[in-house]
């Protein structure tokens, strides 16, 4: 690539460009349209002093003409010889087309009568001459090598068997020279306005594009180690400054992004480092001994098998976090009734909560709640809201679930009255990996994986039915979650 096409590829460049060739075309427009303007006005001027010429000669010969004792010819002469004008001429012609007379100028004139008789003259006078019988009167223009002539020719009748045409010619050099003034400053004051529009503009896009410059070389240095910097923001509210915000929310939303990757990849390898530990471990004790009895197997097989279900158990959900984040897991909507799924999965977890001496209470709505929904998603987004209060209410305790059919939406309730949330983790509850109590997350009775994932599928289900789910309140006497999900039939 060249210099000169770096050179046009420049916004800066393609801006003055577009600029100048805008004025350019109307400036073209301009001096086009006021050229036509100012030649037919001059055209005009001319043809108004030529008709008047022509009624003053007309005038003169029917005052000669009135004198009954002088002849038509006479009065013709005698009409021309009282006509006299600097800049233009009468001459008159009789009925074969010759020259009778011709008035005298004052000054000297780049045609004479003589000029009308020339052969390039005569096709077009014979032209005119039969306009002029027809219509009275008509205009006509005559160019040679140097000049041109504006002529009108006026039929005038003298008697029953002759008629005249009387020719006012008038040179057409002045209005040339104006008219060529006139392009003479066009062709100078165009390109002297397109200069100075052009440096004017490529100054003016070089001004108005210097935070983009900069801002293109803020966000050259900023990678994927160094997100927290920003793009410094214009001090106005321009459409540059908009895009300035823009970029700086972009990056901040990849800064916060890369954060919980890092995040999430550390606490995954945390989570899975352990229960692979424990597999390990108990292995290379089961091996460690050439004979053991089969009791001692037993005990180590089963606590591997338990890290082993607890593995996978995670890595589903790690799985289903991922599909998740990537936009790839598609709902399987089907016809259910809502209070029926939250009745089994209570009862799905009564032999749970027996464990702990737990009272588990379902309080089912007034009517049937008909939804529309991936029912096995919503069965694993209770059962996590279940299996989290089993899991931090105290023996002796209580654990009440209900559902309302509200007017636009159904509203589900899953209370307990364990310990609480301590203030300062409940914005924390539904991240990825987040534990209140990280000494008791890994409650073997349980379903689920102990890794602080419970919460986070949950929000992810109530969201993807286009619904919510909300830590409503949290004292020293329990936690409440509500979900909120849209109502298919209102």
């Amino acid at each position: 690539m060249n210099a000169k096409t770096v050179v046009f590829q420049s916004m800066r460049a393609r801006l003055t460009f577009w600029y100048t060739a805008v004025l350019a075309l109307v400036l073209l427009v301009f001096a086009v349209s006021t050229y036509s303007y100012l030649a037919r006005a001059a055209r005009q001027r001319t043809d108004d002093s030529l008709s008047d010429t022509a009624s003053s000669f007309v005038s003169n010969f029917n005052s000669e003409l009135g004198d009954e004792s002088q002849p038509a010819a006479e009065a013709v002469k005698e009409a021309a010889r009282g006509f006299h004008l600097r800049d233009r001429q009468v001459i008159v012609f009789d009925d074969r087309r010759e020259v009778v007379v011709a008035s005298d100028t004052s000054e000297k004139l780049p045609f004479g009568t003589e000029w009308f008789t020339l052969p390039v003259a005569q096709p077009q006078l014979r032209n005119v001459f039969d306009s002029a019988a027809r219509a009275g009167r008509a205009y006509e223009t005559f160019f040679d090598s140097e000049n041109a002539i504006r002529v009108l020719v006026v039929a005038v009748p003298a008697g029953r068997q002759h008629s005249y045409m009387f020719v006012v010619a008038n040179p057409l050099h002045e209005q040339e020279k104006a008219l060529g003034q006139a392009r003479k400053a066009f062709y100078l004051a165009i390109p002297l306005a397109l200069l100075l529009a052009s440096l004017g503009g490529y100054f003016l896009a070089r001004k108005s594009l210097a935070p983009v410059v900069t801002m293109g070389e803020r966000a050259a240095l900023i990678g994927a180690t160094n997100l927290n910097e920003r793009i410094p923001e214009p001090q106005n509210n321009s459409e540059l400054g908009r895009l300035a915000r823009v970029f700086n929310d972009l990056l901040a939303r990849l800064d916060q992004s890369f954060s919980q990757q890092k995040r999430f990849m550390a606490d995954a390898s945390h989570e899975l480092r352990t229960p692979v530990a424990v597999v390990c471990g108990e292995s290379e004790v089961a091996l460690s001994q050439p004979t053991r009895n089969e009791q001692e197997y037993r005990e180590s097989l089963t606590i591997v098998n338990d890290e082993g279900q607890r593995l996978t158990r995670m890595v589903e959900d790690l799985f289903t976090l991922a599909h998740a984040d990537a936009g790839e897991y598609s709902l399987v909507v089907t016809d259910f009734y809502l209070d029926e799924s939250l009745n089994e999965c209570v009862r799905s977890v009564r032999s749970l909560a027996a464990l702990k001496n737990l009272e588990i209470s379902y309080q089912p709505p007034k009517h049937e709640i008909a939804f529309q929904g991936d029912e096995p998603l919503v069965r694993r987004m209770i059962l996590n809201l279940l299996h989290n209060a089993i899991k931090y209410t105290p023996k002796g305790g209580q654990v009440r679930v209900s559902v309302n059919d509200k007017r636009h939406h159904c509203e589900v309730v899953v209370s307990d009255t364990g310990p609480g949330i301590p203030r300062e983790a409940q914005p924390h509850v539904f991240d990825r990996f987040f534990r209140v109590d990280k000494a008791r997350s890994r409650d073997e009775s349980l379903n689920g994986s102990g890794a602080g994932l419970g919460l986070s599928i949950a929000k992810w289900v109530a969201e993807l039915h286009g619904g919510s789910i909300i830590l409503d309140g949290s004292t020293g006497e329990g936690a409440r979650f509500v979900i909120s999900l849209p109502n298919p039939a209102q």
